[in-house]
């Protein structure tokens, strides 16, 4: 039929715009996306057209013309890139489910891994369990899950991409962390003391191995603990080792991410002015995360942007990671979770045996002694919980009776302390129930609109992949579009766009990748934008050995194109295809 067509407008003077004559040899486009709002990524006003695609890579956009082996009519839909998440700990998932999910139904085609200090390379055989033990208490991963999921079938950085590169359906930007580069360098002193100049010097070569691999920068922290309650060891690091990888990352254009204390103005700011020392005197881009707003310290995000303000008028780059989100928490007796964090009898009831839990829950005395610390509870991250406001979110048998219902209600109905119905009806269902915690931070909705939408702040600290039991992670992305394009108003929809995907893809390095352009990855994400949003939290059983989580699905993204291949669609799910690659870093 295609050479019949080409004969006819050899013969004919006339031939459909576009369409090229054999001797013109146009190739075929695979893909056209015909009809849609284009969104280009560059926070230019949108328009109608659409955007023709050929082996992976955006050939033409605006009025594209010749023939496609697929066409897609997006009308009524956004054509926007893909979104980008720069604050994920897929790290592990990866191994076990290349497509990161939930990630595409929620329109991200790039995500970042390897976040605060810690990621799954390079790490020597010996030291597997203590990352392993480290992994699940700061990201509070199921250890079944986390054990069965991994093969471990590496060491170094470029082993670990080997080894999640032939199944990815998503893009993948990893970060190397700081606390691994220290334990294999230093071993198990990494977690007692500073490095010698002769292993910094090695740390620096080996960075500098990992940025060669594939990694678009390096991970701190300032605030982990691990399994033991000990600081991770990126916490015991001078200020000369820290500049020195700096130094490397500036040789090799990659990024340095921070986890500060978010929660105390002081500390956070002599943190912005340090990121932004390092910025300058090596020309890297630095960024932080979170940058979380609460009622227990409402000055402290106006106190950080200014003190960003200044640092950028002075020719820093340090960015804030806000989540657009308040935090849903869900915690149950059987294993230690954050928020008993600093609580440390409940902390310490969730880590005995089970015979020896149940005991401690049924004797009136440390069943006192519980309620008493919970009356004194204070939770030093910027939250404020009360557990009075909890309710009954998940039970092994579900009791009509009971699902649902408030803490507080139901000890008033008892005549008990709070903690004393959280401990009865957690025992009467053999410790299967959890309780949930709605809607914790981001007090002041108003307040959030104005700092998302202020150009020094970037979208990010959603945590993917982490605290899988605890609460869902996902849906920061239709929840920019719900809460605060369409309900505030707070910036159009252009902007919402460049925030997710141009803004992310510049500060990370990323190349030819947040942008609808010629020769740019064919990243591509269909959406309705009167129904994007956030979708309800949900526990699913599809962890590794049956493990179960709480993930958000979405509404309104229709399809999610990964390097020119159908990820993900509403009315087909995920899609067999595995395009996604590791995102290259613009050259130095």
């Amino acid at each position: 039929m295609l050479d019949f067509i080409g004969t006819i407008c050899t013969f004919y003077p006339w031939r459909p715009r576009g369409l090229a004559a054999p001797w013109e040899k146009m190739p075929m486009l695979d893909l056209v996306i015909r009809n849609g709002l284009v969104c280009d990524g560059s926070g230019a006003p949108a328009y109608r057209g659409s955007v023709g695609i050929r082996d992976g890579r955006i050939v033409a956009i605006g009025e594209v013309d010749g023939l496609a082996r697929q066409i897609v009519d997006a009308g009524g839909l956004v054509i926007a890139p893909g979104f980008i998440d720069p604050h994920t700990h897929y790290d592990a998932q990866l191994v076990w489910d290349g497509q990161a999910q939930p990630s595409l139904e929620h329109g991200v085609t790039t995500v970042v891994p390897g976040n605060c200090s810690l990621s799954l390379a390079p790490l020597r055989a010996e030291h597997r369990e203590l990352l392993g033990a480290t992994f699940r208490k700061i990201e509070e991963m199921p250890k079944n899950a986390f054990d069965a999921g991994l093969s471990w079938e590496w060491e170094s950085f470029a082993d670990y991409l080997a080894t999640i590169r032939p199944t990815l359906g998503v893009n993948v930007a990893p970060l190397v962390g700081h606390s691994l580069l220290r334990l294999w360098v230093m071993g198990l002193d990494a977690r007692e003391r500073a490095a010698t100049d002769a292993e910094i010097a090695a740390m620096q070569a080996l960075l500098g191995e990992c940025l060669d691999a594939g990694a678009v920068g390096m991970s701190g922290s300032w605030v982990d603990i691990d399994h033991e309650n000990r600081p991770v060891p990126a916490r015991l690091a001078e200020p000369r080792e820290l500049d020195a990888l700096c130094a490397t990352l500036g040789e090799k254009g990659g990024i340095l991410q921070i986890v500060p204390e978010f929660w105390d103005a002081d500390l956070l700011c002599a943190r912005i002015d340090l990121l932004a020392g390092l910025s300058r005197k090596h020309g890297i881009r630095t960024t932080f995360s979170p940058l979380f707003d609460s009622n227990a310290a409402p000055e402290l995000v106006g106190i950080a942007l200014d003190r960003v303000r200044l640092q950028t008028a002075h020719g820093a780059t340090v960015v804030p990671q806000m989540q657009t989100r308040p935090i849903d928490l869900s915690f149950d007796l059987t294993a230690p979770m954050s928020t008993f964090a600093t609580l440390p009898g409940w902390w310490a009831m969730t880590l005995l045996p089970r015979a020896e839990k149940l005991a401690l829950l049924r004797d009136p005395e440390r069943r006192r002694a519980l309620a008493a610390e919970m009356d004194d509870f204070f939770m030093p991250i910027g939250l404020q919980i009360d557990f009075a406001d909890a309710y009954v979110k998940r039970m092994g048998t579900p009791d009509g009776a009971l699902m649902g219902r408030r803490v507080g209600d139901l000890a008033a109905e008892r005549g008990c302390h709070i903690a004393e119905a959280i401990i009865d009806i957690a025992l009467a269902d053999d410790l299967a129930t959890s309780f949930g915690l709605d809607a914790i931070g981001h007090d002041d909705a108003a307040k959030i609109a104005t700092m998302l939408a202020d150009p020094l702040v970037g979208i990010g600290a959603g945590d993917g992949g982490a605290h899988v039991t605890n609460f869902a992670t996902y849906g920061d992305t239709g929840y920019l579009f719900s809460r605060y394009v369409r309900g505030f108003g707070a910036m159009p929809l252009e902007t919402a766009v460049r925030k997710l995907t141009h803004d992310v893809a510049r500060l990370w390095g990323l190349d030819k990748r947040g942008l609808l352009r010629p020769g740019y990855a064919a990243d591509i994400v269909l959406f309705d934008p009167e129904r994007i949003d956030r979708g309800p939290e949900i526990p699913v059983e599809d962890l590794p050995a049956d493990g179960f989580r709480y993930i958000r699905r979405a509404s309104g993204i229709e399809r999610v194109f990964v390097n020119g291949a159908l990820a993900y669609s509403r009315d087909g799910g995920y899609a067999a295809a595995r395009a996604g690659t590791v995102a290259e870093r613009v050259a130095a």
